[in-house]
């Protein structure tokens, strides 16, 4: 067997064990079991009793913030900003109703994206907000997820002008929630509460968002992560549908359920391919999270509540959360975390590979913002890349113009071992030692090319930045796969090729996966064909196999691998000559293509 070909051989042998090994010493989070719920004790006049505590009041009544009440015909206030549009139903103050402005639902469509969506509607996802009653108060003293609030005449949420609702229960207790919005997607709901009972009372504040079944553009690829995110106390945890759907059922209100006790700083909510939303305590905010399933109804939600807050009479108490919803662009959730909101950016689905992902969408986004396109900017990381793995590269290629200078001495040292493979492979050695070659160097670039095309083929998958970002002519989606074929002339005529979900699409490929066809046909070309039949046919067939194969991957990591084929057999090709191998490109070619004389025929 060809050196070369044995070295190929070995580093995908190689690869495949850096990966399993990976899996196996670093495997995903177990989810912990949910703690047990523990009673509190409370002053009443008779003296301590034992009572769930307003935190547990909470975990029930939040169990339930979907109540099938209409909310289509309650007042609302409208949302309004450069980026965001939508309205708040005063039923339940329930921020139900959210597009974005920025995004489309398809590049040629002029509907934006809808979001956020009340219930009602197929779908339905919102936030909730509301308070538990603890010692002294029922659950219609305090209010929940159908209280009509009241709202100035004429109300408008804008980044520059919030919004107050407030609800009296007539009993005493005065509730005011007033909610803010920034330039971009971050709301700030403070809620308030004067006792004016004349009694002391206590409750705990809470918030949840709640989603009416899956959603219906569910990827289910396992690339990407889709349901629950959260952090607490700087643990990230992933929980998909199923995951929570599975969780043991909750005795107290048949749910299925899992509760944390967070102590620091944390954060949980939704995430979708591109969107998320995140209820966000104050830094440093100690709460209580869960992540529940009503299977009666389909419901998936999650929650945050705030320790329990005791008034006495004539006392007012107040607390701040945010919540994120939105797209989850880069810069802005770094913004976000450099502003005190911790690990924020990890609600972007890094990986595994999370230290390479990370960096290379930085410099990904560096260069985009430099360059104003993100084709070229691709192909400009593909360029810085190539030069940081440059220096093994030299090595690897210097050794394998080597090892091509060797060959007729090594030819010979197989014809004087005969079948004696022991002395042959011995002797073999003792010439690498002589002639200082690393017959393993030219697996170097191969095993380091491998991480780095995975963490930028999640890179390109994931992220918000590559979804309908243009390159040039018929490439406007370098999310999406190539849209041309020979069906449109690659591009040429003005309608797109076959669906890239379609057998249609497996047969008239586009341009993009044809040049990674040609791209790796001709670096292989740098060197002869395999002697042995076998391994030649293997080698003839590969590059045709990768091009259907990547064909319908997203255009932009497409792209990054005819840049990367490109440089490499430009690399290769000056390298190997630089140490007296002139690789016959167009001879290798020619043999390749030539006819195998008929049996019996010289």
């Amino acid at each position: 067997m060809d050196d070369q070909n044995k070295n190929l051989i070995l580093a995908i042998a190689l690869s495949s064990l850096v990966l399993l090994g990976w899996m196996y010493f670093f495997p995903p989070p177990e989810v912990p079991p949910a703690p047990e719920v523990q009673a509190t004790e409370t002053a009443s006049a008779d003296g301590p009793v034992s009572t769930p505590s307003a935190a547990v009041a909470a975990d029930a009544a939040t169990n339930q913030p979907a109540e099938e009440a209409s909310v289509s015909d309650a007042p609302r206030v409208t949302i309004e900003s450069d980026r965001l549009t939508g309205s708040i139903s005063l039923q339940g103050g329930r921020l139900d109703d959210l597009a974005l402005k920025d995004y489309r639902v398809t590049i040629d469509a002029p509907d934006i994206v809808q979001f956020l969506s009340p219930v009602g509607e197929q779908g339905a996802y919102y936030a909730l907000y509301g308070w538990a009653p603890g010692s002294g108060l029922a659950a219609e003293d305090v209010p929940g997820a159908n209280t009509l609030w009241t709202a100035p005449a004429g109300a408008e949420l804008t980044p520059d002008s919030p919004v107050t609702l407030t609800w009296d229960n007539g009993k005493g207790l005065t509730f005011n929630r007033t909610i803010a919005v920034d330039e971009d997607y971050m709301f700030a709901i403070t809620q308030s509460v004067t006792n004016g009972t004349g009694n002391t009372v206590s409750l705990a504040p809470y918030g949840t968002l709640a989603r009416h079944g899956e959603p219906a553009d569910l990827k289910n690829f396992f690339i990407l992560h889709e349901g629950i995110v959260g952090m607490t106390d700087g643990e990230l945890t992933e929980l998909d549908y199923s995951d929570v759907a599975d969780f043991e059922i909750d005795p107290r209100d048949g749910s299925r359920s899992e509760i944390k006790q967070v102590e620091g700083d944390g954060w949980i909510g939704f995430t979708d391919h591109y969107w998320m939303s995140t209820l966000i305590p104050a830094p440093g905010q100690a709460f209580r999270s869960s992540a529940k399933y009503d299977e009666r109804r389909d419901i998936y939600q999650t929650d945050v509540v705030l320790p329990t807050m005791t008034l006495a009479a004539g006392e007012t108490s107040e607390v701040t959360t945010q919540l994120f919803s939105g797209a989850k662009e880069w810069a802005t959730i770094r913004a976000y975390e450099k502003g005190g909101i911790a690990g924020f950016l990890d609600s972007i689905d890094w990986g595994w590979f999370f230290f390479l992902t990370k960096p290379i969408f930085a410099v990904l986004h560096f260069l985009h913002g430099l360059i104003g396109n993100m084709g070229w900017a691709i192909i400009a990381l593909t360029v810085l890349i190539k030069i940081l793995v440059f220096p093994l590269a030299y090595k690897s290629y210097a050794s394998m113009a080597k090892m091509k200078e060797l060959q007729p001495e090594m030819e010979k040292l197989k014809e004087r071992a005969g079948d004696d493979r022991q002395k042959q492979q011995k002797e073999i050695m003792e010439l690498y030692k002589r002639e200082k070659v690393n017959p393993a160097a030219g697996c170097l670039p191969i095993l380091i090319q491998i991480p780095i095309f995975f963490s930028l083929y999640k890179v390109i998958f994931v992220t918000l930045e590559l979804r309908h970002a243009p390159f040039f002519g018929p490439f406007q989606d370098l999310s999406a796969p190539d849209p041309t074929s020979l069906l449109n002339l690659f591009g040429l005529l003005p309608f797109d090729g076959p669906a890239p979900d379609s057998i249609m699409a497996l047969v008239f490929i586009g341009i993009l996966p044809l040049l990674l066809g040609i791209s790796m046909w001709l670096q292989q070309k740098l060197n002869p064909a395999p002697t042995d039949p076998t391994q030649q046919m293997i080698f003839a067939w590969m590059p045709w196999v990768f091009m259907f194969m990547l064909g319908g991957f997203a255009s932009g990591l497409v792209v990054y691998w005819i840049a990367n084929n490109t440089i490499t057999f430009s690399q290769q090709y000056l390298i190997m000559r630089s140490h007296g191998y002139k690789p016959d490109v167009f001879g290798n070619i020619k043999a390749s293509v030539k006819r195998k004389p008929k049996a019996g025929k010289e």
